[in-house]
């Protein structure tokens, strides 16, 4: 694979994997400069997928434009890819991104492999590294907005089921978050927002902390937007902090002031997240 040329075109693709057809993207390193390695980006889920997808392309060309390539890639059940979201499973998504690294690996020259996830797939990112790290050389981890507590995350996201019933007027349709976890323990497909979602993969999330999950190899860089600086600097983000610190001293907390660009109601872009994330990697191997 030519692996930089002048017009630097994204390359849409299939990548065959064990549960069917990921599409994929893939940009490739800038003409001119030297190849500096590989990012593989994975996606948060649901509508975040859609509202980041700007954001992400604009950070992509940013990072081809320093020297290195991008693979994007649509987890099973997701955006374009093969399969349904309720067959969704997390495994299967850790199984996605082996493939995808492998590809990385047998198409390009790069001596330096890094990840970048994006709200729960920050969280899949990590827990990936987890299983697989010493498969691969890994040389930095990019996590744009981590979820920090799994179980968190899946009651805010039941919360819209919650919604949607309220305004159907559906004395049937369950009314609280522990009803909905009940039918979800039972083994209830729940649809949440459009998207069925398996019990599966419901008890998989619940069960991740990014407290509980570091890399203990590599340079993890965390970006997290807020409105204000004071809101930087929380007691569970600290106690993450530190907890992470004592097994990799190579982390680097990044506080940024910004628009919530994954949960807007209009597609926005956060200018200063595009800067700083850039800056990091400006003088790393890029020439």
């Amino acid at each position: 694979m030519n692996e930089s040329t002048d017009s630097n075109p994204a390359r849409p693709f299939f990548l065959e994997t064990d549960s069917g057809r990921c599409f994929c993207i893939y940009y490739p390193p800038c003409s001119g400069k030297s190849f500096s390695g590989t990012f593989l980006y994975i996606h948060p889920l649901g509508d975040e997928m859609n509202k980041t997808r700007h954001m992400v392309a604009l950070q992509a060309r940013a990072f081809s434009n320093l020297g290195y390539g991008v693979l994007q890639i649509d987890l099973f059940g997701c955006g374009d890819s093969y399969g349904e979201f309720s067959e969704s499973r997390w495994n299967i998504w850790k199984q996605d991104i082996l493939c995808a690294l492998r590809w990385i690996k047998e198409n390009t020259s790069s001596g330096h492999v890094n990840l970048w996830g994006l709200r729960l797939g920050a969280l899949l990112t990590l827990d990936f590294v987890r299983d697989f790290n010493s498969d691969f050389n890994i040389q930095n981890i990019v996590l744009w907005q981590p979820i920090l507590n799994g179980q968190s995350y899946v009651t805010q996201f039941l919360r819209m089921n919650l919604v949607n019933n309220f305004y159907s007027n559906d004395s049937q349709s369950p009314h609280s978050v522990n009803e909905l976890r009940k039918l979800s323990s039972a083994g209830k497909i729940l649809e949440v927002a459009g998207y069925e979602v398996a019990p599966e993969l419901i008890e998989a999330i619940d069960n991740l902390k990014l407290s509980e999950i570091v890399a203990t190899q590599g340079e993890i860089h965390w970006f997290d937007i807020v409105s204000d600086m004071a809101q930087s600097n929380t007691p569970a983000k600290s106690k993450i902090i530190d907890t992470w610190k004592k097994e990799n001293d190579h982390l680097y907390f990044h506080p940024i002031i910004g628009p919530f660009f994954w949960a807007t109601q209009e597609i926005v872009e956060c200018p200063q997240l595009l800067v700083e994330t850039t800056k990091v990697f400006t003088n790393y191997y890029a020439v």
